[in-house]
């Protein structure tokens, strides 16, 4: 759903690069143990953040750039201006004309693709090993100097709000629950604005606003690059350094207050929606601060109730109650537990018959959440919920041959400064004992941390009819 542009090709087998001598200023990260992920971490002089991890699993690389702007960074009265300066970045730099960045990755049996996110946008490349230093070359040649023109921003700010139109506006659930939801449980403007954007706001910006927002926040301090995959260290660092190291850098701007105030009642809303046939019922939770043992615990909570048949909500509402044929969520419906930064939402919903109610599906909910508040689990389920939430984390990291090992490595990079908080994952998960589990359900499901979103279908209006 928020995902733009992907571009598939074949991937061409290649020869790793060859080795070449040492280059100063990385810091090279003690060796790790075989079942660890390789990590070699600095900062260019420029503020760029730069992490190597070297995989020869397959004779590929990713490459991925992040820039710390995503849809609640974005400045007020340009609301969707994050989704569309992502658009921009396709539209040609100084070296590369229009949709020439696509064809060059095409060209040599790659795929590509951009996303906004919470928190970040985020461009990569997965190509055959031999072709790193083209996307290298590539990458910073848009980092240094975006092609930003009246013809190019009229031309994508059409193609965004078509983009809207097609995946919101006129689409049964558009937007439900991912967008909708957090503009209803949260209250800080940063979390609660629609982050694709409002189409009057979308035809107000100016070439001067995105001349500004490019550089504001696409400078290298404001950046992190990242590369996985079959290559030669050493070459690597000498090729970063060659291309983004002489980038002038801008000191980006602080980042806005993203803090949420403690939910003390139940909030619930009702949107009709004329295209849907059915009612739907969405709820969020606000989740514990990132990184506190809390986190963790909320982290197996999701395992336990939400992902996978064996969960207590599929059971319940799907099951045994028939609601629904499916209940699905998690935490950060636009990525994972982990690339975020900032206040997030549990979410779940559902699309369910009309002989429900939600009051029906909301009681059966809190009876399936019940048991975990009242008593500590006991050890088959908490270890069950562990080994689930191991199965998804090292699947999610073998996604599209690497990029999700990388989109870990530079989310702890830009978020924490540490991107070897990969390696220690699971070790933190295993320190959430049944009583951590039991406290932090009690404290973060609470109907009165709850925020509940139903649909009602209404009749749509036939084409050419008022």
């Amino acid at each position: 759903m928020h995902s733009r542009t992907l571009f598939r090709a074949s991937l061409a087998l290649a020869a790793a690069l060859a080795a070449s001598g040492g280059t100063p200023g990385f810091a090279q990260a003690p060796p790790a143990p075989a079942h660890t992920v390789p990590v070699v971490y600095d900062t260019l002089p420029n503020g760029l953040k730069v992490v190597l991890s070297r995989d020869t699993t397959a004779p590929t690389v990713v490459v991925g750039v992040y820039y710390q702007i995503g849809f609640r960074v974005e400045p007020r009265n340009r609301t969707g201006f994050a989704h569309l300066f992502e658009h921009m970045m396709f539209q040609g730099s100084a070296n590369l004309g229009k949709m020439e960045f696509i064809r060059l990755v095409q060209r040599n049996g790659g795929i590509l693709n951009g996303s906004t996110r919470f928190d970040f946008t985020n461009y990569f490349e997965v190509l055959p090993a031999h072709t790193l230093e083209t996307a290298l070359w590539a990458e910073a040649d848009r980092m240094r100097g975006l092609d930003i023109t009246q013809d190019n921003l009229t031309n994508q700010q059409g193609v965004v709000m078509n983009e809207v139109k097609v995946n919101v506006l006129n689409q049964p659930y558009g937007g439900f629950p991912w967008l909708d939801l957090p503009q209803y449980a949260n209250t800080n403007w940063h979390n609660a604005h629609n982050f694709y954007g409002d189409l009057k706001d979308l035809q107000a910006a100016t070439l001067t606003d995105v001349q500004d927002f490019f550089r504001t926040y696409y400078t290298p301090a404001n950046a992190v690059l990242v590369v996985v995959g079959d290559f030669d260290e050493a070459a690597a660092r000498g090729m970063v350094e060659k291309y983004f190291g002489a980038i002038p850098s801008r000191k980006p701007v602080a980042q806005p207050d993203l803090t949420e105030p403690r939910q003390t009642e139940q909030k619930r809303f009702t949107k009709k929606d004329p295209l849907a046939r059915r009612p739907a019922l969405a709820f969020g939770y606000h989740v514990p601060a990132r990184n506190t043992p809390e986190y963790y615990a909320m982290g197996l909570l999701d395992q336990i109730l939400l992902q996978g048949e064996d969960s207590a909500l599929h059971k319940a509402l799907v099951k045994q109650k028939a609601y629904a044929g499916d209940v699905s969520g998690g935490i950060n419906l636009l990525g994972s537990m982990f690339n975020y930064a900032g206040p997030m939402l549990w979410m779940g919903s559902l699309i369910h018959e009309p002989t429900s109610t939600a009051d029906d599906i909301l009681a059966t909910m809190d009876a399936a959440i019940r048991p975990l508040q009242e008593a500590p689990v006991d050890q088959a389920t908490l270890d069950r919920a562990l080994v689930k939430l191991r199965s998804s984390l090292y699947d999610s990291m073998t996604d599209l041959n690497g990029f999700g090992t990388a989109d870990l490595l530079a989310s702890f990079a830009m978020f924490d400064d540490d991107p070897s908080r990969i390696n220690r994952l699971e070790a933190e998960f295993r320190k959430v004992t049944p009583a951590l589990l039991q406290k932090t359900a009690q404290e973060y499901l609470r109907p009165t941390n709850r925020t509940v979103l139903i649909v009602e279908p209404g009749q749509a209006t036939p084409a050419g009819q008022e």
